[in-house]
Order: C-alpha cells, then sequence, then structure tokens
C-alpha cells in the first residue's frame, strides 16, 4: 500500500454516476453472507442493537456538528481544478491546501448557502506542510468562521466528521473515526509536502475533499483533511485510510500566513540546500545531489558544497529527495546528526546541526 496525494483537479465537464444498490440487489448479497459467512452459521449470537435512545442521542450529536461546521466549510475554485477551504476567521481568511491554491492568484469562493461566488486572493502558502491561506473580500461578511480544537488532545477512537466537496458534490459529510495519530506522510507524486502527526481517519476523502474539514463531536476542527491512500493492488484508493494535517500544524502555520504572508517558525527541521535526485549508471536513485546551499544554514556550516551527493543521514541511507524529507520531518530545529557524503568518488562524513525550515 502507498500514500498518495488524492488529486483535485477535475474537468468541469466531468460525468457523475450514482449508482443506486436495489432492494434485491442488497438482499441478493444478504442471502450470500448467510448461507457461507460467519453470522448464524457460526452460532454466536449477533451484537446487541443500541437502543433508541442511544441511536437518537448519537443522531442528534452528527446533525448538530452537521448545523455548527458545515456553514464554516467552503468551494474553492481556480482554472486547474476544485477543493474545499474552512473559514479561519471574520476577516475573511480562508484556511486550505496548498495543493489546491496550486499555482492561482485569484480564486473563486462558493458559499455553502449557495448563491453568487466571492472572488478571493492568496494571501500565503506554506508548501512543505500543504497549507495554504486565502482571502475573500466583497462578501467576507457572510463567512462563518469555525472553531479550531487542539489536534493534540486528539484520541484515537474518537467519533469524527469530514466535510467538503467531493468531485463537485457541495456539503458532502462522510463519518469515520481517528484511526491513529502521529503518521508522517509523504505526499509524492511530485509534491514536496511531508505531512508530520498526520491524523489516520476512517471517514471516506475523496478528490475534492481536500482544504475541507475533519470535525469532532464538539463541533471542532481538528484537521484538514489531505491524503487517501491507495492500494496499488486494486488500482485504486484504500477504503477507510485517509490522513488529514493536523489543526494546531493549520493553526500555527495560519497565523504566521496571515500576519506576515509567510511561515518563520515552523518547528520543522531544515539543512539549508536545494537538491535533486541523483541516479546511479542503472538508472536507480542513488542519492540526493546537492544543487545550492543556503549562506548560514546547516549545510554550509558543515562543508556541505554544490556537487555533494547525500547518501545517509542519521544513520540511515538515502536515496531520494523523498527519503530525505522523510528524515528530516522525524527530527526537530538544533538536533545534531551524521551526514555521509560522497563527492567524485571519495566518502566523507560531517556532523550537522538542523536549522529551522521557513518560507
Amino acid at each position: 500500500m502507498r500514500i498518495e496525494l488524492i488529486s483535485d483537479r477535475w474537468l468541469a465537464g466531468l460525468g457523475i454516476t450514482l449508482v443506486a444498490l436495489t432492494a434485491a440487489a442488497c438482499s441478493g448479497a444478504g442471502g450470500a453472507g448467510s448461507a457461507g459467512g460467519a453470522g448464524s452459521a457460526s452460532g454466536s449470537p449477533p451484537p446487541a442493537a443500541a437502543s433508541s435512545g442511544e441511536a437518537s442521542s448519537l443522531e442528534q450529536q452528527y446533525e448538530q456538528v452537521v448545523r455548527r461546521v458545515l456553514p464554516s466549510v467552503v468551494q474553492i475554485t481556480t482554472s486547474q481544478g476544485s477543493g474545499s477551504g474552512v473559514v479561519y476567521d471574520t476577516r475573511g481568511d480562508i484556511v486550505t491546501n496548498a495543493h489546491v491554491v496550486g499555482t492561482a492568484t485569484t480564486l473563486q469562493v462558493g458559499l455553502p448557502t449557495g448563491g453568487k461566488p466571492l472572488t478571493a486572493e492568496v494571501v500565503g502558502v506554506f508548501a512543505p506542510d500543504d497549507l495554504a491561506v486565502i482571502r475573500a473580500h466583497d462578501g467576507a461578511g457572510s463567512l462563518h468562521p469555525a472553531s479550531f480544537g487542539r489536534s493534540a488532545s486528539v484520541r484515537v477512537g474518537e467519533i469524527v466528521l469530514a466535510m467538503g466537496n467531493p468531485l463537485g458534490l457541495t456539503g458532502t459529510v462522510t463519518d469515520g473515526i481517528v484511526s491513529a495519530t502521529g503518521r508522517t506522510v509523504s505526499e509524492g507524486q511530485g509534491s514536496s509536502a511531508v505531512l508530520i502527526s498526520a491524523i489516520q481517519t476512517s471517514a471516506a476523502i475523496n478528490p475534492g475533499n481536500s482544504g475541507g474539514a475533519l470535525a469532532n463531536l464538539s463541533s471542532q476542527v481538528i484537521g484538514i483533511p489531505t491524503l487517501a491512500a491507495t492500494d496499488p493492488q486494486l488500482g485504486g484508493a484504500a477504503p477507510g485510510i485517509g490522513f488529514a494535517i493536523p489543526s494546531d500544524t493549520v493553526t500555527s502555520i495560519a497565523g504566521q500566513l496571515i500576519a506576515a504572508g509567510k511561515v518563520t517558525s515552523s518547528g520543522r527541521a531544515s539543512i539549508g540546500i536545494t537538491a535533486q535526485t541523483v541516479a546511479d549508471a542503472s538508472g536507480e536513485p542513488a542519492g540526493v545531489g546537492v544543487v545550492s546551499v543556503t549562506p548560514g544554514g546547516a549545510a554550509a556550516k558543515a562543508g556541505i558544497q554544490p556537487g555533494d551527493i547525500i547518501v545517509d543521514m542519521a544513520g540511515q541511507k538515502i536515496a531520494s529527495t523523498a527519503e530525505l524529507q522523510s528524515i528530516l520531518a522525524a527530527h526537530k530545529p538544533g538536533d545534531r546528526v551524521a551526514a555521509g557524503l560522497s563527492h567524485n568518488g571519495s566518502q566523507s562524513t560531517v556532523m550537522l546541526t538542523l536549522g529551522s525550515l521557513t518560507s
């Protein structure tokens, strides 16, 4: 199984076929299950059904969360595609994924209540965390800011709702649980983003959900849905495995982008180079080639120069820039790590004091 960015770019003329399961089809599936499944044939009694009072209470919680959070989830459209966003404050600031914004400078914001879309501009983008902030001007007073919770307090097993606009189906809500926390996930597909402390969820996340809201039953946004896993054997999405950027990261990065248009304190480690994956004689990735070195950065202080090839770091072999990014994502600014270098056939090792990644 691999983790991939779910593309939010879809053609305006895309047709969506909705297939309804007929009662006959459902009963047929049920018949097959009862004939050879683990139901009555196992001799085990079925699980006790929730009482009507318990079911009604949970349903009311769901409905309350939808009423409170969905009005804060907007649709974002550019010339390249469509995605979702979450209203951040009363000034018209909206947080979303960097890959939803892409290279656009102006965007259209569709309101959950319908009506004429608002025009928005990009405030700032921080690609390493796949986050961006855009700002709607005219009509910003009609936007409803969401309440953001603390992702550090998220527990595995919590019920969550994912809200967004998958495949252009505006105002869609899916449910699931928090399957895991603290995941480090590389987006792949040419993206430089590596998500740190990502929330894994079983709530369905599809193209167009990116940039939307992952909310808990307290009506707080605890994450921004961004990724879905794909199963190469099945040739498509792996159901029930999605990832969201944690809200603590969202609020930190969004606050900096709104205040200054850039990020000065990301909490992410950096070595201060521009680089590219290099290949060996057989064409296989064989290391990270240093293209340029940032003056005063960690690499420069350690004596790393353009033309050097980084082949290992912190005791781990490195064959590509993606692997280097994943290793750095597991460290903090100020950490000291060893880096193995190759240059014109000679090998050496240097010690790096990691710096802070900024925009």
